[in-house]
């Protein structure tokens, strides 16, 4: 069968520039000068941005105190069957040797606990936690129904292993007055968590909405009573379990667990003296529990991963420049001797 001559150019691309590879194109032609000026620019971008985190992540004044030894009768007392609902309070004496300005926050840290292991980041019910169906407990493993086939709520290992010693901050006023430090408990939570990812069940009673559930095997107490204080902190919007929720990538960390109340005498912080935490131990675990006191800066914390990572890059950086520009230099020198050649 013979080609018709209008079907050869029915098949040939439209006259466009597009279809014709006609754009108009730019080839960037990088000169030595500007390569060495880029390289120049940007090493000394990264080494100040680095060194001013650095310089930042030192001004915060921390104190962390570990008291897995101190509060070990505590642990002892409550690895006892008999004793095991007993609450034991340890007191951890502190100096602090200079006033904390501004903002405080109050820190629980734990280490070796594995938060990032894949079975119990998995062991959850998201359905349950926005308050759609706190029957749903199929996606949680050994904690989705108690011994008697009751659902858990909230169902999960995540859930059952919260952090709940109970911590409170004592100040020396004098030889003979001990005084609370006010803190507050809400605001410590992510907004997104508070407001889209948790929500309670709608009903008006909290309890009768739980009606049919049981509390997780190593909590205290149900979810709708964690606040005795606060009747607006209960449920899956209470702010400690919020925070608790959100899992850590590393074995060692530390969550948010209260920020001080800017009245009374602590109008400007926290003072230098005399404190003492008194906490209320209530579980143990193979790691270490620690409290941390902690201020803030516009950078954040004093981790200072950030600052050497900037400082890190920008050395390289300068490091490639003076190798560039030595290798430039001398390629410059030799095509200078064989022109005159």
């Amino acid at each position: 069968m013979e080609t018709r001559p209008q079907d050869i150019v029915s098949r040939l691309p439209d006259n466009t520039a597009v279809k014709q590879q006609q754009l108009p194109a730019c080839q960037l032609r990088l000169s030595a000068t500007g390569v060495l000026s880029s390289f120049f620019s940007a090493a000394a971008f990264f080494l100040s941005v680095g060194i001013i985190l650095i310089l930042s992540a030192k001004s915060v004044k921390e104190i962390e105190i570990n008291y897995t030894k101190i509060c070990a009768d505590c642990a002892k007392l409550r690895e006892e069957a008999f004793h095991f609902n007993k609450e034991c309070t340890c007191s951890v004496p502190f100096y602090l040797p200079e006033p904390m300005q501004g903002n405080v926050y109050l820190y629980y840290k734990l280490y070796g606990f594995y938060q990032n292991l894949h079975r119990y980041i998995l062991s959850r019910s998201d359905s349950q936690l926005l308050g759609e169906n706190i029957r749903d407990v199929q996606d949680c493993g050994l904690f989705e129904k108690s011994h008697n086939g009751t659902p858990i709520a909230p169902c999960g290992a995540i859930a059952n292993s919260m952090f709940n010693d109970t911590i409170i901050l004592s100040y020396t006023l004098n030889s003979s007055m001990h005084i609370q430090v006010p803190m507050l408990r809400n605001g410590i939570t992510w907004w997104t968590d508070k407001h889209v990812k948790f929500k309670n069940p709608s009903s008006k009673n909290l309890s009768n909405a739980f009606a049919g559930t049981t509390k997780p095997p190593f909590w205290p107490r149900p979810v709708y009573d964690l606040d005795a204080e606060d009747p607006g902190n209960n449920g899956f919007i209470n702010d400690d379990f919020i925070v608790w929720m959100r899992t850590a990538a590393f074995p060692t960390f530390k969550k948010l667990y209260r920020h001080l109340n800017l009245i009374q005498h602590f109008t400007e912080g926290l003072p230098a003296g005399n404190y003492s935490f008194n906490i209320t131990y209530i579980t143990k675990f193979q790691g270490e529990k620690a409290v941390v006191l902690s201020t803030l800066t516009w950078s954040g914390g004093s981790d200072l991963f950030l600052g050497i990572a900037y400082t890190v890059t920008g050395a390289v950086m300068w490091l490639a420049f003076f190798s560039m520009m030595a290798i430039h230099l001398r390629l410059k020198k030799k095509k200078t001797f064989f022109l005159q050649l």
